[in-house]
């Protein structure tokens, strides 16, 4: 099983190698996507973890008890489909194509499983449509 997710990272847990432990304790493979962490700082990862699900379930649990926000990225990447015009610069800016325009209706389709939170869409979007939580929303 392969789940995304998005971990926050509470100030006093930066300095704790926890990722490690996941892979050291849980023989979970841990596929680091993005990182925003400093030491003394909340930090965020978006990882994609792969082992059987009572792994990652035990995995998420021992992340949970040591103060560390699991989110599934579909809650915190999205997007206001209500304004959207469908122009396709988004679609075009977004090399993990989580990202599409395709026939028949040419309308955007969005798949956060594949969105690595690159923050492209961001600057492509000529309406400001995309939103995405991360640890460091100026950085973008």
């Amino acid at each position: 099983m392969t789940k995304k997710v998005i971990l926050t990272f509470p100030v006093d847990a930066t300095d704790r190698p926890l990722t490690y432990d996941l892979i050291r304790i849980y023989d979970v493979k841990v596929n680091i996507l993005k990182a925003e962490i400093q030491p003394g700082k909340t930090g965020s990862l978006l990882i994609e973890m792969e082992a059987d699900p009572l792994r990652i379930e035990q995995a998420i649990a021992f992340l949970n008890d040591n103060g560390v926000t699991v989110s599934p990225v579909s809650s915190k990447i999205s997007y206001d489909e209500s304004r959207c015009i469908n122009c396709g610069n988004c679609a075009s800016a977004c090399f993990s194509h989580a990202l599409t325009i395709e026939a028949p209706d040419w309308k955007l389709q969005f798949n956060p499983e594949k969105c690595i939170a690159c923050k492209l869409c961001l600057k492509a979007c000529p309406l400001k449509l995309f939103k995405i939580e991360f640890s460091n929303p100026e950085s973008c």
